[in-house]
Parts: C-alpha cells; structure tokens; sequence
C-alpha cells in the first residue's frame, strides 16, 4: 500500500495502547499470507530479547531489542508511541504456505503497516490433506 490504511493503523494502535495481544490478525504482504496474534511492541520486543539472550551464539543481540528508554522485566511500554504505529507485531504468528503453516510453533514477525496490501480479523488455520 502506499499509504497504509487508516483502519490497520487504528487496531494496532488499540493493541498497543489496551497493551493485548489478543487480537487475530491475517495480512498478506508481498504475496505472503501471514496469520496470527498481534502483540504490544514493548512485548514483542522483550520476547524476541529473551530467546535471542537464552542462545549462546544470539545472546549479543538481545541489548538491540531492548530500548534503553524502557524497563527490561516490567510490562511498562518500552517507549510511549506519540505518532500512530508503523509496524504491526506478530507472535504465534505463521506464513500459510499450501496446507502447511511455517514455523509450525508459531513465530515472531515485524510488518510495515505500509507493505499490507490486504487483511482480516482472525487467525487462519490449515489443515493437512
């Protein structure tokens, strides 16, 4: 999209001001269909930072999720969102490839609001043939 839709914008701003991560969410950008459960950045980001710092060779990483503005183990916003969001965050999230959703266990994606040429509420399951 090259301006991204008003209404996206206004659910991802309700996931991160209600701080939920309850709302089902199925976009498709670039072709790809991506299915799951919208997440509060500050979530996403202390989630992404906590399996980056159990890897030993990832653990060096975690620090760049982590916004030195917010409190590390607090459910206090990482940083407050004076400008609606451009990004949506997904956890449990699946790309929905045939019958088959990848990663199987869900996993952790950042979208550009803007890259989102089509979507709608709730989460798409897949079955196997």
């Amino acid at each position: 999209m090259s301006k991204p839709d008003d209404l996206l914008v206004a659910i991802a701003a309700a996931v991160e001001s209600q701080q939920t991560n309850q709302m089902s969410l199925t976009v498709l950008v670039q072709g790809a269909v991506i299915t799951g459960r919208l997440a509060p950045e500050s979530a996403w980001r202390r989630r992404v930072a906590e399996v980056l710092a159990d890897s030993d060779r990832l653990g060096p990483f975690a620090g760049l999720f982590m916004d030195a503005e917010g409190t590390e183990g607090t459910d206090v916003p990482l940083r407050s969102a004076p400008h609606p969001p451009s990004y949506l965050h997904f956890h449990v999230a699946r790309i929905l490839q045939g019958t088959v959703g990848i990663p199987e266990t869900g996993g952790m994606y950042r979208i550009a609001i803007k890259d989102v040429s089509a979507w709608t509420m709730g989460d798409f399951s897949y079955s196997e043939p």
